[in-house]
């Protein structure tokens, strides 16, 4: 630990931060002038007094227990009710009524993770294999058998437990009971004990050939349909890389094809560590893109790969079979020296963008599989071709402002359905130096199931190691594809909505080109009916996929939920990490519809909303002057301040294309990384303890010093603070920092001298240095990938700026502090509470603070 020495003093909020004051009268008892802004409740201790309790433990996930926080690290041990990892619910306890759910206020509301990574410790996902027949389902809703069906008739017959049907026992299926109603081989079926499980099914299951569109982007392989439906197989990839004058000159395309090498044949010079990551049994395909579509001959055969040129991008076609698609480890040399020439190739002056993403998707017709591209520049000829946008900012806070968020092509739109139906995912690195129209070209990454990766003025010294981090995680963490979901829930409730990046089928069904395990959505639920308080509620999520080795199955996860007829027992179980990420899907879904300040407001009235509902129907008795928050609520004010704060809905002058950028990655955010990006973590560098971070003899981790608030209030001057939003990490450095701090972090011992440009914390024999690279390499396990990195040194670096605006307490962001944010908060339920009326009325928010 460090000594502050003699400028320990807390430093204030930098003036080049922007905010909004608060805007209501004070007077000698208002909450504003009477509070102590370290009084107020606090989301580190929510989140380290979770962790005390559950970090390193098991979670038993049985109904009617306490489930950790998203951000706790935690073993959970399946019991018949899938782990928090794969299912979070807003509220553990349902309500019986849809009159208690509309007091209470909180959303019904689950986060589904299907795929979500578990930690070593836990038990992997079952995979069972019943045969020819199949899965065992429900005639009636199609529900899959689970833990919480019943058995009757000696077995002969099993009553589904979300429609309450009776279903009859095929014989390959059938087992005798037990004196307690069990079947005598219940415990060698994890179907029957395990909430989560993956069955292998029959050829019935196979994807079946989509109908043949009347206007297809692309000429259809001769012959692709011969078969009626497609017989699984290993997923393939396309990697589509362009190569305009932008490109080229701008170092992007160098780095993909860089990147690309390392990441098919390991990158042992710069680090040992570096392994090739490519799937086994998975081939690759690579065609460039400017003025036309290259597709490239890779055969091993081959001296070097052949080139053959589309010039037709309005109508694109698949113009080499033999050696299209190959074993990356056969044609290593052929890869290679493609890779290393395709940087020096001549510029082309267009982008054909659209053309090469049909051209990808007609190589995998027939099959599905993953696209990867690598775009720089606006798409300005062929299918789906754009022109700039006018200025945009004469378009903020007006009617026109939806109009940022909405496709200006539709062949985005049908190019975007046409993946989605084949089984096929795109994703796509971005690197523009000029606006490229992410709400249009986005499109097809979204309703795919792919993902976005953004790379504004793109720099390969700057940007370069992330860049290779993420193409790396993309290639491999868990991935299947020809994915179709749909989420069941028992009788007495509905799906009402479901926010996420995929395509909303007319059958009902959510279909996926590619599902990953970062990737999550959220379904809302509303009461059809009355649910019995002496019966659980059911939930069960069923994804048909095909594996990356080629291995057709479905996975299912089920919940069982209490159900209560007490407004208290529903706010004791609620969730505030699922409750969070709901509100935002919700809100940022709504941006092509509705204003930015309208988003706000609501979310103000809906968070107020909840706190009034607890207030109504828990604290009754407390004078309304009095601010009451519930215990599992207790940080929902700075995380809807937060979520107002964020990119895509903060006032001010955001470009349409970092606002699009964000919405896509919300809307398939996994909870965790929600809740670690709205409120960034931070570290006192600095302050650590000597112990801390460090391996200890018979343990076989290490523990993580505590976080601190995201306020320049509990900063000072002397210090280093580490912060993080999952997308960026920057090490912020004060002016009077001790020498001592900068030579074992830095190995420089003057702040001047500190070199702005550091991608990486260097590795050092201090003590400091290995505390804070296991802290990172704890994060980097957590998240399979690396976020940017950068330095600020206080009052030098204009990186300084987006430090501050993370500081989502602070008066920033144009918006206000928490503490200002509080009182509004309050002084709305408390104006509520005396004059009576409702949130969203003239007594509400809008009509007595804006």
């Amino acid at each position: 630990m460090y000594a502050h020495g003699t400028s320990a003093h807390h430093i204030p909020q930098p003036p080049h931060s922007a905010g909004t004051a608060y805007k209501g009268k004070c007077n000698p008892t208002c909450l504003r002038a009477a509070i102590d802004p370290h009084q107020i409740p606090s989301p580190i201790e929510v989140v380290e007094a979770d962790r005390e309790i559950w970090e390193g433990k098991t979670y038993m996930t049985l109904p009617g227990s306490h489930v950790p926080l998203s951000t706790t690290d935690y073993v959970a041990f399946d019991q018949g009710n899938s782990t928090p990892k794969f299912i979070r619910m807003s509220t553990w306890n349902v309500p019986s009524t849809s009159r208690l759910a509309s007091e209470c206020e909180i959303p019904i509301a689950a986060v589904i993770q299907p795929f979500a990574d578990q930690n070593p410790r836990e038990e992997p996902v079952p995979v069972v294999d019943t045969g020819p027949i199949g899965p065992v389902r429900c005639d009636r809703c199609r529900g899959y058998i689970n833990p919480w069906c019943a058995w009757t008739a000696g077995g002969a017959n099993w009553k589904c437990n979300l429609c309450q049907h009776e279903n009859q026992v095929t014989s390959e299926y059938f087992c005798n009971l037990d004196a307690n109603l069990m079947r005598l081989d219940h415990l060698q079926r994890p179907e029957l004990n395990k909430g989560t499980v993956d069955f292998i099914v029959p050829k019935e299951y196979w994807a079946p050939h989509p109908p043949p569109r009347i206007k297809p982007l692309y000429q259809p392989i001769a012959g692709f349909r011969e078969a009626e439906k497609r017989k699984p197989s290993p997923m393939d990839y396309v990697f589509a890389i362009e190569v305009t004058a932008d490109a080229l000159s701008s170092g992007f395309t160098e780095q993909a094809c860089g990147s690309l090498l390392h990441v098919l044949y390991g990158n042992e010079s710069a680090d040992p560590s570096s392994q090739p990551c490519i799937p086994t049994h998975a081939r690759i395909s690579i065609l460039t893109f400017g003025n036309t579509v290259n597709f490239y001959n890779l055969s091993s055969l081959l001296d070097q790969a052949s080139m053959v040129v589309v010039p037709d991008i309005d109508d694109v076609f698949v113009p080499v079979l033999d050696g299209l698609f190959v074993d990356p480890v056969e044609s290593r040399e052929v890869v290679q020296k493609l890779l290393n020439a395709i940087p020096t190739q001549a510029p082309e002056y267009d982008s054909c963008l659209c053309a090469a993403v049909a051209g990808s998707m007609g190589a995998l017709l027939g099959r599905g599989g993953q696209v990867v591209v690598f775009a720089a520049t606006l798409p300005t000829i062929g299918p789906g071709a754009l022109k700039p946008r006018e200025d945009e900012s004469a378009l903020y806070d007006t009617e026109k402002e939806t109009q940022l968020y909405l496709p200006r092509n539709e062949d985005w739109d049908e190019i975007s359905q046409q993946c989605s139906d084949e089984g096929i995912g795109v994703s796509m690195f971005l690197g523009m130096h000029k606006p490229i129209d992410v709400a249009t070209i986005g499109r097809a990454v979204s309703t795919s199931g792919g993902e976005l990766f953004f790379h504004p003025r793109f720099e390969p010294h700057r940007d370069g190691r992330a860049f290779e981090s993420q193409l790396r995680h993309v290639i491999s963490r868990t991935t299947v594809y020809h994915c179709a979901m749909r989420v069941r829930c028992s009788s007495g409730l509905r799906v009402a909505s479901q926010y996420g990046n995929f395509y909303d089928n007319a059958a009902g069904d959510l279909d996926f080109g590619t599902l990953d395990a970062d990737k999550a959505m959220c379904v809302s639920f509303t009461h059809s009916g009355t649910l019995d308080e002496r019966q659980y509620a059911f939930l069960q999520s069923a994804v048909l996929y095909t594996t990356a080795d080629g291995q057709r199955r479905v996975r299912t996860c089920n919940l069982a939920l209490q159900v209560v007829a007490l407004a208290g027992n529903v706010f004791r179980f609620a969730d505030l990490d699922t409750t969070v990420s709901y509100l935002l899907r919700e809100a940022v879904s709504r941006l092509s519809s509705q204003k930015i300040a309208y988003l706000q407001e609501e979310l103000t009235e809906k968070c107020s909303a909840i706190l009034l509902g607890y207030r109504r129907n828990c604290a009754a008795a407390t004078a309304p002057s009095q601010l009451i928050i519930p215990e599992a609520f207790r940080a929902l004010p700075v995380f809807t301040l937060a979520m107002m704060k964020s990119k895509p809905l903060k006032a001010r002058n955001v470009t349409s294309d970092v606002r699009n950028y964000w919405v896509h990655k919300f809307m398939g955010m996994s909870v965790r990384s929600i809740m670690h990006h709205l409120y960034p973590r931070l570290l006192a560098l600095h302050d650590l303890d000597d112990e801390i971070a460090l391996p200890k003899p018979g343990s076989d981790g290490i523990e993580l010093p505590s976080l601190m608030r995201n306020s320049h209030l509990f900063m000072v001057g002397n210090g280093a603070y580490l912060i993080d939003n999952e997308d960026i990490m920057i090490l912020w450095i004060g002016q009077s920092v001790s020498p001592q701090i900068l030579t074992d972090l830095l190995g420089v011992d003057d702040l001047s001298a500190v070199d702005r440009n550091l991608t990486a914390l260097p590795r050092l024999s201090s003590r400091l240095s290995a505390q804070v690279h296991n802290i990172l390499t704890s994060r980097l396990a957590q998240r399979g990938r690396e976020p940017r990195f950068a330095v600020a040194r206080q009052n030098m670096d204009g990186i300084e700026l987006e430090f501050s605006d993370m500081l989502v307490e602070d008066q920033n962001n144009a918006a206000m502090s928490y503490l200002d944010y509080l009182c509004v908060v309050h002084k709305q339920i408390s104006t509520v509470l005396t004059t009576g009326g409702s949130i969203s009325g003239s007594s509400g928010f809008r009509g007595s603070i804006w």
